[in-house]
């Protein structure tokens, strides 16, 4: 029975949704899942056709598909980023791109005997890493905050020059074939390295001045950007044929590094389209992927890849390498890891597609030798990552700390307590006034929403294993409790409790949200922040025998809330209930006290447990 085209695209998008689904839920990057989800709908049942459901439209549509990666990640391509990271990242992009490109190119010429066209774009196209499987390896991995960032920031910036360095390549070898002399394919080189150049920047800046000067609405920002980047998609293909990759790419540059620009709401038009599009469109290319394809590569397909993950990768992290302070355990580590991802697949399946059209001999070889390398590193490193970084001893301790929702006054108090103790601690939230303020309080922050597609990638959550919501955002709340408790487990995520206007106004709050709330002894957010404007202030104090927990509670009167607790041990944990709560001698509280306790206030002096700096109750940071 012919299954209808409505039908075949359903399934397009309700495949690509379950792939998505899986991933989240074994916390593995969603390409790989994905590649699989087309070539069991393709090639191996049969199933889907790209050809026979869009036709004349299949290019186009991988086209369109392709701009709107490379204009997304070249959005976060910004120059104080590759200055600001450290000098092995700021070496691995120049280095690891060269060597890596060279070798690949080179072993995929001598050993599988494509031609140079093939060769050379699969050199350039396997460099990119990428964040969409960089960042779901370094979650269940957890190395090391150094290892960590180093990788993260090295797929974060990889990601657009990759995709730049193919683009390139990709429109010297078009030019070169266009020409019948050398000066005339230099001149369409030229031409159409000029053509994205300066269309690309006067796109950007026009499109940046627009957004800066909030000459559209808001809620067309996101859309109008879209749109607009692929109106000068297809006029610069116009102007100079194929030119319309450099163009977006240049655009998401320019636009990345204007000052003012509200760059952060335009990425967010990603998240929506990742599921829809780019998750469908990956589905569409593995579906093409053909196994006498793979056979026809021969065995040396696997001494080609052998090469780049044995060789081209470790030295290209030698020789980054050189002048930083790594050892031996952290250079094999980096290694090691160097998954290929959504740009590798989408490039190498346009490209292959054009150069088909354009009657180059062995241009089918392109698409199977890129897919064969993104499942092999994703599928390998995926499962060999977590051992391989405990036995080098280059995993991250217990993840034993805190992720706060909310930079507010009272979020920052609580996080320069922890801080001081040395517990790991983020602090997030929505608003730039709180974020600046906790940066200037020395503390590790996130501006943003913390389940957004943009924090799946940049959200530095090393050594963090624990949700605190300190927000008055009720709604941001409910959403982060629910993310995080699938991402924390239960037992890790902490809430406030609602006052009594929001419990009146919810009649019923799910269950499920329900069991995180009750920190601190059931107080709300509005409790706290009443407190600490009227002076109340977080302190330390260090249980012992001349003064133990009782004396501390007759101190105050009852007016202390006691936040955490720190066992014998160090390990630190938010108080739920004071009444449940029985600290020993030796362990410490953190608590939110009145600036002066009731005795001290009657006495005026100071009481026997008190201290500055160094007694049982002190401010932090004394």
């Amino acid at each position: 029975m012919p299954v209808s085209t409505v039908m075949l695209l359903a399934s397009i998008g309700i495949l690509s949704l379950f792939c998505q689904w899986l991933a989240w839920r074994v916390r593995m990057p969603a390409i790989l899942f994905l590649l699989a989800g087309g070539v069991a709908a393709g090639p191996f049942l049969g199933f889907l056709a790209p050809e026979a459901v869009f036709g004349e439209l299949l290019f186009p549509v991988i086209s369109l598909a392709v701009a709107i990666i490379l204009f997304e990640g070249s959005l976060t391509l910004r120059y104080e980023e590759i200055r600001g990271h450290g000098k092995m990242v700021r070496n691995l992009v120049p280095i690891g791109t060269l060597v890596t490109c060279l070798i690949g190119t080179l072993s995929a010429r001598w050993l599988l005997d494509v031609s140079w066209a093939v060769a050379l774009l699969f050199g350039a196209i396997s460099v990119v890493t990428g964040p969409t499987v960089i960042a779901p390896l370094l979650r269940s991995v957890r190395p090391d905050a150094k290892l960590a960032n180093i990788l993260r920031w090295e797929g974060i910036i990889i990601d657009p020059v990759g995709a730049l360095l193919a683009v390139l390549v990709f429109e010297a070898i078009v030019s070169w074939g266009q020409g019948d002399v050398f000066s005339h394919s230099l001149y369409i080189f030229g031409k159409t390295i000029a053509v994205g150049l300066l269309i690309g920047a006067v796109a950007g800046y026009l499109n940046g001045l627009v957004l800066r000067k909030h000459l559209v609405p808001q809620y067309l920002h996101n859309a109008g950007t879209l749109t607009f980047m692929l109106g000068v998609y297809a006029v610069s293909n116009e102007m100079a044929h194929e030119s319309g990759l450099l163009t977006v790419t240049i655009m998401g540059i320019w636009m990345a590094n204007m000052k003012q620009v509200p760059i952060e709401s335009i990425l967010e038009f990603k998240e929506s389209l990742s599921v829809l599009l780019i998750s469908g469109l990956f589905i569409i290319l593995a579906a093409r992927v053909e196994f006498s394809a793979i056979a026809a590569l021969g065995w040396e397909l696997v001494l080609v890849l052998a090469i780049l993950i044995l060789v081209a990768r470790p030295l290209s992290i030698q020789l980054s390498a050189i002048g930083t302070k790594l050892n031996w355990r952290e250079k094999l580590f980096l290694s090691w890891i160097a998954p290929r991802g959504i740009v590798a697949a989408a490039v190498s399946a346009l490209f292959a597609f054009q150069l088909e059209n354009l009657g180059y001999e062995g241009a089918e070889a392109l698409v199977p030798l890129v897919f064969v390398l993104i499942i092999t590193t994703v599928t390998l490193q995926s499962l060999t990552a977590r051992p391989l970084a405990k036995l080098l001893d280059v995993a991250s301790p217990p993840e034993y700390g805190f992720l706060i929702l909310g930079a507010n006054p009272v979020a920052r108090m609580i996080g320069q307590a922890l801080h001081k103790q040395e517990v790991p601690v983020t602090l997030c939230d929505t608003n730039w006034e709180n974020v600046r303020q906790a940066r200037m309080a020395g503390l590790r922050t996130y501006f943003g929403n913390p389940i957004s597609e943009h924090a799946s990638t940049h959200l530095d959550l090393t050594g963090v294993g624990n949700l605190l919501v300190v927000s008055p955002y009720k709604h941001m709340n409910s959403l982060a409790t629910y993310h995080f408790l699938d991402w924390f487990g239960n037992g890790h995520v902490f809430s406030l409790a609602e006052g009594d206007q929001d419990q009146k106004a919810r009649h019923q709050t799910a269950e499920k949200i329900q069991m995180t709330r009750g920190l601190f002894g059931g107080v709300s957010y509005a409790k706290l922040a009443s407190l600490a404007s009227q002076g109340y202030a977080v302190k330390t104090t260090q249980l012992s025998e001349e003064f133990s927990y009782q004396d501390f509670l007759t101190k105050y009167e009852g007016q202390a809330i006691v936040m955490f607790v720190f066992d014998q041990k160090g390990r630190v944990q938010p108080v739920i209930s004071m009444d449940a709560l029985k600290p020993e001698e030796g362990w410490m509280l953190i608590s939110l006290v009145p600036a002066q306790a009731p005795k001290e206030r009657k006495t005026k002096e100071t009481s026997n447990g008190d201290r500055q700096t160094s007694g049982p109750d002190a401010e932090p940071g004394n």
